[in-house]
């Protein structure tokens, strides 16, 4: 059976007292709390900054084998060099992730691009050309020219994934480009109905073979990481 991994964007979240945390936890003990409800988690900071391997380590120890920590790339990849030039930069970014692949505890790195960079598949061709084929990586497209057979085309050249991304106002094509799918659920709330159809299409990923990554998005409430611990219970076992 193909592996399944559920949590939510980031983990220091006080506000998620007391329906997810203990209320009397204290916040540097938050991921190790959080790893006994859920498998994974997608961390955004290094999208800002590059992790310290000091920070890597503490990580590591703090959670079991079994997890996952999904990665999204720094912004001089996708925001300020718009993936061009970037081979420099790539190379001291992934080597700063390293120890988590090398624990195993490293899931795929998140490419997301800016709203505003339009569809061009020789730039996504020359880009992943530069990423190691063994890097499980997903692309989020935020401008919708990228939805189109062209770009589905050059990921599955390359083995790379496309993140299905559901807000207010885009919902990316749900098309299976990689060995594994990508999701981030990033509305307010979903209805019961809603989320018995993540479940029902979880469960037809992992039955054709595919892992499946699904990240939910809530820092103010404690909600997405509700809905993320359902959804693990509902879909499989850790």
């Amino acid at each position: 059976m193909a592996e399944l991994f559920i949590g939510t964007s980031g983990w220091a979240y006080p506000t998620w007292k007391p329906d997810f945390y203990p209320a009397k936890l204290a916040q540097t003990k938050f991921l190790g709390h959080y790893s006994t409800q859920l498998n994974t988690v997608e961390v955004n900071f290094t999208f800002r900054q590059l992790v310290k391997e000091t920070t890597i380590q503490k990580w590591i120890q703090e959670t079991p084998a079994y997890f996952r920590f999904g990665v999204k790339a720094h912004q001089v990849i996708t925001h300020i060099k718009r993936l061009k030039g970037t081979e420099d930069f790539v190379s001291r970014f992934l080597q700063t992730i390293e120890p988590l692949g090398n624990a195993r505890k490293l899931g795929p790195v998140l490419f997301q691009l800016p709203p505003n960079l339009k569809a061009d598949a020789v730039l996504l061709e020359d880009f992943l050309s530069i990423i190691p084929r063994s890097l499980p990586a997903a692309f989020e497209f935020r401008h919708e020219s990228w939805f189109a057979d062209s770009t589905w085309e050059v990921l599955k050249k390359h083995g790379t994934a496309l993140c299905v991304a559901e807000t207010e106002e885009r919902v990316t094509p749900d098309v299976v480009t990689g060995p594994f799918v990508y999701y981030r659920f990033r509305k307010p709330s979903y209805t019961p109905e809603e989320r018995s159809e993540m479940q029902a299409r979880i469960r037809d990923h992992r039955a054709a073979g595919r892992d499946v990554y699904a990240y939910f998005k809530h820092e103010e409430t404690p909600h997405g990481a509700l809905y993320a611990v359902e959804l693990l219970r509902g879909v499989g076992k850790m």
